[in-house]
């Protein structure tokens, strides 16, 4: 579909959104009523969808897409009301006797573009903010993922306002058509390449974006933290959607003093929880097309494999991949790897971990496992990312109430509860002021003494 077939999908859905349909508690209330009515209706359809797509096991596709949506949805319902109330502020004594508060409104009609690698999760996710902020939206699924993005289509008119809420499925050509429509706010999830592309075609409407990107996020191991504990965590989050997760530990950096006894624990640790043959394990994933799978094979050879390395391009299998110093120019290092190859660099110190760490674009998160309340502090200090996370990896992701961005080149903005609501409002600021309690010194001509009295409040 070339962008001037593309039919404009902002008018029919603006005119709703002006009548004010979406503004009361009660139609928010029931959209997000029938994002959890939805989850728990059609799980064994979205299921099978996401397996279909990625071969993503059942459970894996409950937990972290299906029961994540449910989960978040309901938090919303709970905390909507106090969301919505107008947040009194302070005045300053030329503005008494008065009134100021910031008055939450719809930012409008949003547009959510919405990746491959958790497509259930990561389209409904935003949209969970969109609703309770009272926004309609146009939802483009990824086309890599065309079960879950079939199935998005047909089962958000049955659940949602229709509306309100439009599917449009299709490929690039198909996001760039709708990026060429004025929308209210863009939220982006994927890569850091596309989404300057986004900004600047929403640049032409002077629109606002929100752009959850991704980048390397390294994982730091200390010398004085409980090997087995990192080794399990980090395993979990390295083989979970076949490392194709923005947040995943994308490489290790360990004090050389552990790294022997620490790798042995890593490779136990993927064999323990993916079995002797991770491609016959119903716990692990597949790569999502072709194009990816022969993107991550010319990783599989750069540096020492201390385990895995097996693949299989007819079945898009990758095993999970420990790389032991890999060199500096290898594409392991370079390229954000959102895949199951784990890259390893041995470091003298916590101090050369982080100047590795500065010396990159700033991540998405940061993993530290270490025992030293004194690490935890230096690390926080002295490096930017998107977030840390101690002692465990990805569980940032988790709680509704704590915010999920990224800063610099892994995004622009965050989401999830109430900072989701937030993102899709405008807090437009009121003062309310009344006709008592005029002073005079405040309008000239201004005497010697108003003009004291004025220099003393500000």
């Amino acid at each position: 579909m070339t962008k001037a077939e593309f039919p404009p999908h902002t008018a029919a859905i603006r005119a709703h959104f002006e009548s004010g349909a979406t503004r009361p508690l009660a139609w928010r209330r029931a959209q997000l009523e029938g994002l959890v009515a939805m989850s728990r209706e059609r799980e064994g359809e979205i299921a099978e969808a996401l397996a279909a797509d990625l071969g993503k096991p059942a459970f894996e596709a409950y937990v972290s897409e299906i029961g994540f949506i449910a989960s978040h949805a309901r938090h919303a319902l709970k905390h909507l009301r106090r969301w919505s109330r107008p947040r009194r502020k302070p005045l300053d004594l030329l503005n008494l006797p008065g009134r100021a508060w910031l008055q939450p409104e719809p930012r409008g009609v949003v547009l959510i573009l919405a990746p491959w690698n958790y497509p259930w999760h990561l389209a409904l996710s935003p949209l969970i903010g969109a609703l309770s902020a009272g926004c309609c939206a146009v939802l483009k699924p990824s086309e890599h993922a065309p079960a879950t993005s079939t199935l998005l289509a047909r089962l958000l008119p049955e659940y949602l306002d229709p509306d309100a809420i439009r599917v449009v499925e299709g490929d690039a050509a198909a996001a760039e058509a709708l990026l060429a429509e004025p929308f209210d706010l863009v939220f982006f999830t994927g890569s850091t390449a596309v989404g300057r592309k986004v900004m600047q075609a929403a640049s032409v409407h002077l629109t606002p974006v929100v752009l959850e990107l991704g980048g390397k996020s390294p994982t730091i191991v200390a010398r004085d933290t409980d090997l087995a504990v990192a080794a399990r965590r980090i395993a979990w989050g390295k083989s979970l959607n076949a490392g194709q997760t923005c947040v995943a530990p994308d490489y290790l950096l360990v004090e050389r003093a552990v790294a022997a006894p620490f790798l042995e624990a890593l490779a136990a640790e993927f064999r323990r929880q993916l079995g002797k043959s991770p491609a016959n394990s119903r716990h692990y994933g597949r790569i999502v097309n072709r194009h990816h799978f022969d993107r991550l094979s010319t990783m599989l050879g750069e540096g020492e494999t201390l385990f895995g390395g097996q693949s299989d391009a007819e079945a898009l299998f990758i095993a999970p991949t420990i790389l032991r110093n890999p060199a500096p120019d290898s594409a392991a290092l370079g390229e954000e790897i959102f895949g199951p190859v784990l890259p390893v660099i041995e470091v003298d110190s916590i101090d050369d971990a982080i100047a590795h760490v500065r010396a990159g674009p700033k991540p998405l998160a940061l993993y530290l496992f270490s025992a030293s309340r004194e690490t935890h502090r230096k690390v926080i200090a002295e490096t930017s990312t998107g977030a840390v996370v101690i002692n465990d990896v990805m569980m940032q992701v988790s709680p509704p109430g704590l915010p999920f961005g990224g800063v610099g080149a892994s995004g622009i903005g965050a989401y999830h509860g109430a900072a989701s609501f937030d993102t899709f409002s405008h807090l437009k600021p009121v003062l309310r002021k009344w006709a008592w309690g005029d002073v005079a010194a405040r309008y000239p001509p201004y005497s010697t003494r108003a003009r004291r009295w004025l220099r003393r409040l500000f």
